[in-house]
């Protein structure tokens, strides 16, 4: 199941400009967690969520290479959406503010009432360079490079995704 977003081509802010986040699991796309717009900043990307029904504190999120949040053959959870964006190849998990992969992005916050509305920035990225790509959020927070021995880009498996178009 391919979940979808259409950007406006203005930079003003537009419902079309945001991705809806669903549950992702072993038996395909879940309930709707909400929805995360990305609005271009003198300073980078901006994404602006507002999410609900997460576990609360600090969740991995990171752009992926394919635009599909689905399963794989073995179920895995939106395996599909492939690896973390990183067109030059780096192959560097170092987080959204040095090189390395350009789908690090800053961890979302998600409160105590089980809602994620604090708006995170990804300065090296624009909303050009995400389209067609997909949002995925993890079950835990993003420690990069500082624990590399995680499979998951150090956020754990992946729990919610986004197509973004």
């Amino acid at each position: 199941m391919l979940i979808s977003v259409v950007f406006a081509d203005s930079l003003a802010s537009d419902p079309e400009r945001s991705t809806t986040l669903r549950e992702v699991t072993a038996g395909g796309i879940g309930r709707t967690i909400g929805t995360v717009r990305f609005e271009d900043s003198e300073y980078g990307l901006l994404l602006v969520p507002d999410l609900h029904g997460l576990e609360p504190g600090p969740h991995a999120a990171h752009i992926h290479e394919n635009p599909d949040c689905g399963a794989d053959a073995n179920g895995t959870p939106a395996a599909a959406a492939g690896d973390h964006f990183d067109p030059e190849g780096s192959g560097v998990h170092a987080g959204p503010y040095a090189d390395g992969h350009l789908g690090d992005l800053p961890n979302l916050v998600v409160e105590a009432d089980r809602t994620a509305r604090i708006t995170v920035l990804a300065p090296r990225l624009t909303a050009a360079d995400v389209k067609g790509h997909a949002l995925m959020i993890h079950a835990g927070a993003d420690r990069y490079d500082a624990h590399a021995g995680h499979r998951h880009g150090k956020g754990g498996p992946r729990m919610y995704c986004g197509v973004i178009l």
